[in-house]
């Protein structure tokens, strides 16, 4: 039976950890019984230059904005972006820079070529698939999914303005003008 001294019987047994890998019952981190539920949240503005440790993973999937420059140093940058259902990054081309790209949910379509009129590379990409982008490659990356897709990115060197937050394509590609991009 059960240990009658002890005020909980149901959870004198209880395994060390349940199915999913936690140390606790689920119920203990789901948000109305997580006392720093609030913590988990992060704050997407630019922190760079200065050290910075974030988890990358979190951080894309609650940034909600076309773009969002998460850490500008001098040599390289990491920005956020939620591309919406149907649209795409916008056909660009980055002569002396190379591109990271990370998709961390959501589904795509990456087209890479020389021209911006050949897009001879194309391949279908969703979560964890990384893109990697030759400076001098014409490049676009369209939402196929029926959800936002999140992905963060990473030049080297530095693209955008260091803070940079553009709420809609609309607004980044304003502002690319402006700055001549």
């Amino acid at each position: 039976m059960y240990n009658k001294s002890y005020p909980h019987p149901y959870y004198v047994n209880m395994p060390m950890y349940n199915r999913y890998g936690y140390a606790y019952p689920y119920w203990a981190h789901t948000p109305m019984y997580y006392q720093n539920y609030w913590k988990q949240f992060i704050h997407l503005r630019d922190y760079g230059p200065e050290p910075f440790v974030v988890n990358i993973e979190e951080a894309t999937k609650q940034n909600n904005t076309f773009r969002t420059a998460l850490w500008t140093g001098n040599h390289l940058q990491l920005t956020l972006m939620s591309i919406n259902v149907g649209e795409d990054i916008g056909l660009e081309m980055h002569p002396n820079l190379d591109q990271f790209i990370r998709i961390e949910e959501g589904h795509g379509l990456v087209m890479m070529g020389d021209r911006k009129d050949n897009l001879y590379f194309q391949k279908r990409v969703c979560d964890d698939y990384a893109i990697i982008i030759p400076a001098g490659k014409w490049h676009n990356l369209i939402n196929t999914g029926y959800t936002p897709l999140k992905l963060y990115s990473i030049y080297a060197p530095p693209q955008h303005p260091y803070g940079t937050v553009h709420e809609t394509k609309e607004d980044a590609e304003a502002a690319e003008e402006k700055h001549g991009y």
